[in-house]
């Protein structure tokens, strides 16, 4: 038996999504920039997927751009906002994705200034905090902050932040891949000037993404070349990609409630055996307040066994994860968990779950970790 329990790093491709992409594959081989027949038939389709993309945030079409995932919508929206729209200072947590932080701090080096917010050990926006920034005198500014965090699923208050930047006449950018497809989000109602999406977070295929950008902002170019994507993208579009990935959100947003239920119960089952097999068991985030319900860090107490427990995992048939995929490969820990200033003897394990997991699932997963892990000792009555 094989456990997926990694559907924060990425999402097995449901069947619905690999037949849309196949048949796309049969059927769209043409050039959507030429102008014949087998071209406008591939252009309709990118455009029915962006209308369909839209539709689901509440957006205009014109403010929905393909790219190839949730790296490149980030980068495009923090280094555009700087090159296009004069912006001097950019206020970000510690807790965010690499693919946010690193790009802020190349963009530090070069003159603009980044400053943290204040998070608490649950991973939650200080937005007293957040406040006194904005209030400083300091250049004109953009907010950046992640929806949900990948590592520990804390979420923030989208429509909260989105009112505290506006009236403060500040910029707002959202890394919402964790989200998008799980948690709705309507940017007719909750005004917010970028936001990232990447298809395989949501069951679509990998290397395609989106970003949004308000149709009050005007970028430039951030890849060069021909005229594709409104002249906001150049390179031929990825049709495969952009139609396996409306057909994946329309799955998860039609079924959405349905899946979160599912999701939830699985979630709260492993919490309640969790603590009631296991010694000196924790939680890192928000995760019995406002938490995206496909995540679960786990903090585990220091022992001999606990220390290869991902590795053992992994050689027992489950998948897991320390942390983000992205940075999984270097063993230099988590600055997520650093930030909100856990343990660093106890070993952090990241369950995620989606709707095609089972309770049969997690009573095998917690087999195999009784094996691993100090159990609960009974007093003798």
């Amino acid at each position: 038996m094989r456990v997926y329990f990694d559907n924060a790093a990425t999402t097995p491709l449901s069947e619905e999504v690999t037949a849309t992409m196949l048949e796309a594959m049969r059927q769209l081989y043409g050039n959507p920039s030429s102008i014949h027949a087998e071209g406008r038939k591939v252009r309709a389709a990118i455009e029915q997927a962006r209308k369909k993309v839209a539709r689901y945030l509440g957006a205009s079409i014109g403010e929905i751009f393909f790219t190839s995932g949730g790296t490149e919508s980030n980068n495009m929206a923090l280094k555009g906002a700087v090159r296009d729209l004069g912006i001097q200072r950019i206020i970000t947590s510690p807790t965010e994705h690499p693919c946010v932080l690193n790009p802020l701090a190349n963009l530090e080096n070069t003159g603009t200034k980044i400053e943290m917010v204040t998070i608490d050990q649950k991973g939650r926006v200080d937005f007293e905090d957040l406040e006194r920034l904005l209030e400083k005198e300091n250049g004109k500014t953009m907010v950046s902050l992640m929806h949900a965090n990948n590592e520990i699923g804390t979420l923030i208050d989208l429509d909260r932040l989105s009112e505290l930047c506006h009236s403060q006449g500040a910029l707002l950018h959202s890394d919402t891949v964790q989200t998008i497809g799980h948690i709705p989000i309507d940017v007719s109602k909750t005004k917010i000037h970028f936001l990232s999406g990447s298809a395989h977070k949501f069951h679509g295929p990998k290397g395609t993404g989106f970003i949004y950008i308000n149709n009050e902002i005007a970028l430039k170019p951030f890849i060069e070349g021909g005229s594709q994507e409104r002249n906001m993208r150049a390179g031929t579009e990825n049709i495969y990609g952009i139609t396996g990935l409306a057909k994946a959100l329309e799955l998860a947003c039609e079924n959405r409630e349905e899946r979160r239920r599912h999701v939830e119960e699985l979630r709260a089952c492993f919490i309640r055996q969790l603590e009631e097999n296991f010694e000196d068991i924790q939680f890192n985030g928000d995760y019995d307040g406002s938490c995206l319900p496909k995540t679960l860090s786990v903090s585990f107490p220091p022992s001999p066994r606990s220390e290869l427990l991902v590795l053992n995992l992994d050689i027992a048939g489950i998948s897991a994860s320390g942390g983000s995929a992205c940075s999984s490969g270097a063993e230099t820990g988590s600055h997520v968990l650093d930030a909100i200033k856990t343990d660093p003897s106890r070993k952090a394990v990241r369950f995620s779950f989606s709707h095609y997991n089972t309770k049969e699932e997690i009573d095998f997963v917690l087999e195999k970790l009784k094996t691993m892990v100090a159990l609960k000792t009974v007093a003798a009555k």
